[in-house]
């Protein structure tokens, strides 16, 4: 079936004006890549800065009296310690089911100045299911507020700082830590920025009205290392630097530590509990995993795709690969998937079905091409 789009962004005339190719994902009409192509926006965001709409993603706010009852709300659907997360910190979690599944995975700020809230950003195609989930939940003290007039953009790439503090001078943007945000002034416009995003490289979001949207866009792409970056080149960049997506490497099935995502569990939550799913991902901790989300590297050139089976080397079925493709930066086909416990080791020999035919690979280290996250100021939040 092909996939129609209902909704656009606030970026979508920008897009079709720089003869972006546009399909549909998660509902929206988005762009694929432009005319470039996505392997010069993969290697030109490694190299100097891409402009990415992200608009599409699920931005909302989770209000209560005070950061202590905000917080314990939010722990009783995720396993990150939002407690002790301080004013202008960011933290990475995921919303559970009731078996320890992952509904969703997600970003949680803590606002400065703003006690008793906590920002979130949930993936486009979940946002409808993690908002329904939030509500089912929510005391009668805590209200749930979708911001769907905000836009999202990300700026990311080695010359994303120094962008940004030309056109904020004097904001000590460049200076903020990895995972922090706050309010901030650019160029005018209102916005609220992380430093953040997707790719392994430093960079940005940043959250302003939807009205605005374009208007700010346009002046970073005017920018001399400044590109529009499609979802080709995001989806190539974050594989390579071994994140998640969400509907391949994470689904209601799969618990985070099966995913490799056991440090984003703080160790109070860890030793505490008090989150679904809490005691098979206790037992996980202890014990591992059944089954391990790892990096794969085939020895040859032919990449292997979603969906391929990985099997051991005498043909047993071990598991599946559940994204793969070419990375630019690396220079070879590569993939992530999920292994058996008894196969999980960097350097243990596996075979991937393509077409097939079963084709020699090994279980890699992730990430497969080093994250650049500016580090020098950052601390524990």
């Amino acid at each position: 079936m092909i996939e129609t789009a209902n909704q656009k962004t606030p970026l979508h005339a920008l897009h079709i004006e720089l003869g972006a190719r546009m399909a549909a994902f998660a509902d929206y009409d988005m762009p694929i890549h432009y005319p470039a192509g996505v392997l010069a926006e993969h290697l030109h965001t490694r190299k100097f800065a891409g402009l990415f709409d992200v608009s599409h993603m699920g931005q909302a706010l989770i209000e209560g009296a005070d950061h202590a009852t905000v917080a314990a709300f939010l722990e009783t659907l995720c396993p990150a310690d939002f407690l002790n997360l301080a004013p202008g910190r960011q933290r990475y979690s995921q919303l559970l089911n009731d078996d320890g599944g992952i509904v969703d995975d997600l970003m949680v700020t803590r606002p400065p100045g703003a006690d008793g809230a906590l920002r979130l950003v949930v993936n486009a195609s979940r946002k409808a299911v993690d908002y329904a989930l939030i509500r089912r939940r929510l005391p009668s003290s805590i209200r749930l507020t979708p911001l769907p007039e905000a836009a999202l953009i990300a700026l990311q790439g080695p010359m994303a700082a120094a962008t940004l503090a030309r056109l904020a001078p004097g904001d000590g943007l460049e200076t903020m830590p990895f995972m922090s945000a706050r309010p901030a002034r650019v160029m005018g416009f209102e916005t609220f920025v992380s430093r953040s995003g997707y790719t392994g490289e430093d960079g940005y979001e940043v959250s302003l009205a939807s009205s605005q949207a374009e208007s700010f866009a346009r002046i970073l792409l005017a920018e001399p290392d400044v590109a529009p970056i499609g979802l080709g080149a995001r989806d190539s960049l974050r594989l390579e630097a071994g994140l998640c997506l969400y509907g391949h490497e994470l689904d209601e099935t799969i618990d985070p530590i099966e995913a490799a995502l056991s440090w984003s569990i703080q160790k109070r939550r860890r030793m505490e509990g008090g989150f679904p799913g809490a005691g098979r991902i206790q037992g996980a901790l202890a014990n591992g995993p059944t089954r391990l989300r790892v990096g794969i590297r085939p020895d040859g050139r032919a990449p292997a795709r979603d969906g391929a089976e990985i099997v051991s080397p005498d043909g047993a079925p071990i598991g599946v690969v559940t994204s793969g493709g070419f990375g630019p930066s690396v220079g070879a086909p590569i993939a992530m998937g999920y292994v058996a416990r008894a196969y999980t080791a960097v350097g243990t020999p596996i075979g991937l079905v393509v077409r097939g035919k079963p084709l020699s690979a090994r279980v890699a280290a992730l990430p497969f091409y080093p994250h650049a996250y500016y580090r020098s100021q950052a601390r524990n939040g």
